[in-house]
């Protein structure tokens, strides 16, 4: 112990004279830096006598020819921004620079002393400056090496963290340029990974290239790394998911390298590479291509056009707005209750295009129909993304008459009106929880998918309906919860081990919307072939696993149980996959809709409306279950049961069957 704090006083000693003696040079840099080159210049004109041999030259002409030279070699480094740079970046390109400053300090000697009539040997001028310069870069190279030793030195009171580069291209051969000059975090980089095999055997920056994906897990167990950062930013999705799988094994913390770096120069790239560098995301794990925004597609409707999105500060509609501002729109009008959301989306869209876009916004609930009135009647509105809604699934159990206020009477106030103004499109959006809801934010979901459909029968409008999982990033959901509990140490907590979700994020959720927008011809209800769905478990899991931890040691998994009107497994479609029809557009599809007693339906709804004003639960559960028939609500304390019993029958297995 007595010499682990001595060790400490003298790292935190050595740091303080270090930092001291730092701040004084610091402060007269160019002083100090202009008078080692006086010295250097001087000993550079001394050494090429001695080399020449002239021994006979008259010491007074030889001290002012020698001040002579200094000032002026001096005087155009200072000219030439020679002082401006880092020492501790010094490099090829300043060699390139002290060269060109000393040949141009010699030829400015030459000349200046050709005409004050001072006699000077023309191999003094091939000569000194090619000496000088090599003084001048040695003293900051030297400087360079000395400084790297001493923070090193300073930085043994915490031992250095191993590094595994995965990637042997130029990011890598960067990074590793970088680390040699600034290193704070005291990485040591003890391999790279790489899978072509040429370079295999190879080393780059003295650092070798030791195999390919297939040797990740040995050596890191065999270097004992710390550290794995993956540096392809241009690695396809499906290459990232299965290096990140065989990371995800170690006991490595991971960083990435953005796919963005892989757009700019490589000469430009250095200063912002350190910042660029991140901690591996879950939607790298996807495993899958992200959804492309057909910018072409999109623009032919939304320009020139007004076009409104309520919900327009939470997480699908402000990045709807974002898109929908890139489209060159006559008018974008953001309705939202939150003022502070709302405030956050117009002064991003403010900051990004300025007084190009006419933006409004409009503080206003959709389930005021005055208020809606106002805006439609004071503007043309030709489209309209309706994103406004309650979605958190245990809340509305334990709040169906805010459910049905928010999600039911506000989808058909904002159909009614678009329905009354005669707006061109309406893009309702829905969820796969509106599939044999089990909750009642689901139930609620289907029953305006209902509304959007009978009223696209009767209606000038084109209303239709898009429908996708669980969306990444997003306002309460899982992902910022399982970071912030493995922040905080955990443990993380998990509904149950089977539950799957389908994933998306929220850039590929918009595209989704804005693309089946553009051919939607009024009643479909659009749905994303997603691939398969995700084990929350494997999420939590990779999720510690990627920030260096390990599941069950480090972080405690908790599972709690599933809360009210959760189901293990998400469904896309009503029926089957035999129901789905093709759109034009990859991965996008149309389920064909359900018929449905409309008179009853909208009796069921008028009687929904008023018991969720005079907030009648029971009622309101019964109204439901009439209106949706494949509403199915969990018992409570039966949600396991529930559960299995849908597995099952999913699997084709006959509940009766089991013991």
């Amino acid at each position: 112990m007595c010499t682990i704090l001595i060790e400490a006083y003298e790292g935190a000693n050595m740091l303080s004279i270090y930092n001291k003696i730092y701040s004084v040079l610091n402060k007269y840099r160019t002083l100090v830096l202009m008078l080692i080159d006086a010295i250097i210049a001087m000993m550079s004109y001394i050494i090429y006598f001695f080399t020449v041999g002239q021994y006979n030259i008259e010491i007074s002409a030889f001290i002012n020819k020698l001040i002579f030279y200094t000032v002026i070699y001096v005087g155009t480094f200072k000219a030439n921004g020679m002082y401006k740079n880092l020492w501790r970046y010094a490099g090829f390109k300043d060699l390139l620079q002290c060269l060109k400053a000393s040949v141009v300090a010699s030829a400015l000697f030459l000349i200046i002393a050709w005409v004050a009539k001072i006699h000077v040997n023309y191999s003094e001028f091939m000569l000194v400056p090619f000496i000088s310069c090599f003084g001048v870069m040695t003293v900051r190279l030297v400087y360079r090496e000395m400084r790297t030793i001493v923070e090193r030195k300073i930085n043994n009171g915490t031992p250095p963290i191993n590094v595994m580069l995965i990637g042997a291209g130029q990011a890598a051969a960067l990074l590793l340029e970088e680390l040699e000059s600034n290193n704070p975090n005291n990485y040591l980089i003890k391999c790279i990974i790489d899978d072509d095999k040429t370079k295999i055997g190879r080393a780059m920056f003295k650092v070798n290239i030791v195999g390919d994906r297939s040797k990740i897990f040995e050596m890191s167990e065999r270097l004992e790394i710390d550290l794995i950062i993956l540096v392809i930013p241009s690695i396809d999705k499906e290459n990232k998911k299965r290096i990140l799988d065989i990371c995800s094994k170690t006991k490595c913390k991971l960083k990435i390298l953005p796919e963005f770096c892989s757009l700019i120069p490589y000469d430009r790239l250095s200063s912002l590479f350190s910042e660029s560098i991140r901690d591996v995301q879950l939607e790298d794990l996807l495993g899958r291509k992200q959804i492309a925004l057909d910018c072409e597609l999109t623009k032919g409707y939304l320009t020139d056009k007004t076009v409104l999105v309520t919900g327009g500060g939470g997480s699908i509609g402000s990045e709807l707005s974002r898109q929908i501002a890139f489209c060159s729109p006559k008018k974008l009008i953001i309705l939202d209750e939150y003022e502070n959301n709302a405030y956050e989306i117009q002064r991003n869209l403010i900051c990004k295009h300025g007084d190009k876009l006419n933006l409004e916004i409009e503080i206003a609930s959709v389930r005021d129909g005055k208020k809606l009135e106002e805006v439609f009647s004071s503007n043309e509105i030709n489209i309209i993304f309706h994103a406004a809604a309650h979605k958190h699934v245990p809340l509305m159990e334990h709040n169906p008459e805010e459910a049905v206020k928010n999600n039911i009477i506000g989808t058909y106030n904002t159909v009614w009106m678009a329905d009354k103004f005669k707006v061109d499109k309406y893009i309702f959006i829905s969820t796969d929880k509106a599939v044999n809801p089990t909750s009642i934010m689901g139930a609620t979901k289907r029953v305006c998918e209902m509304i959007v459909q009978s009223y696209s029968k009767h209606s000038s409008t084109n209303f239709s309906a898009v429908r996708f999982g669980n969306v990444l990033g997003s306002n309460g959901s899982v992902i910022p919860l399982f970071k912030q509990q493995i922040k905080e140490g955990g443990p993380v907590t998990i509904t149950h081990e089977k539950v799957t979700r389908y994933f998306m994020t929220i850039p590929e959720a918009v595209q989704l919307v804005l693309k089946a927008a553009s051919v939607a011809g009024g009643g479909e209800i659009f749905v994303l072939d997603m691939g398969e769905p995700v084990k929350i478990k494997d999420l939590a899991y990779n999720l510690i696993r990627l920030s260096g931890l390990v599941p069950e040691e480090d972080i405690k998994v908790e599972y709690v149980g599933l809360r009210p009107g959760e189901k293990l497994y998400e469904e896309l479609l009503i029926s089957n996959k035999a129901s789905q029809a093709e759109t034009g557009i990859d991965k996008i599809f149309i389920e064909k809709p359900n018929e449905f007693d409309e008179k009853l339906f909208f009796e069921t709804l008028e009687k929904m409306m008023v018991a969720a004003k005079n907030n009648e639960r029971d009622r309101i559960i019964s109204l439901i279950e009439k209106a949706v028939p494949s509403y199915n609500a969990i018992p409570k304390g039966q949600e396991e049961f529930y559960n299995v019993k849908q597995s099952c029958k999913q699997k084709g297995v006959d509940i009766c069957s089991l013991n």
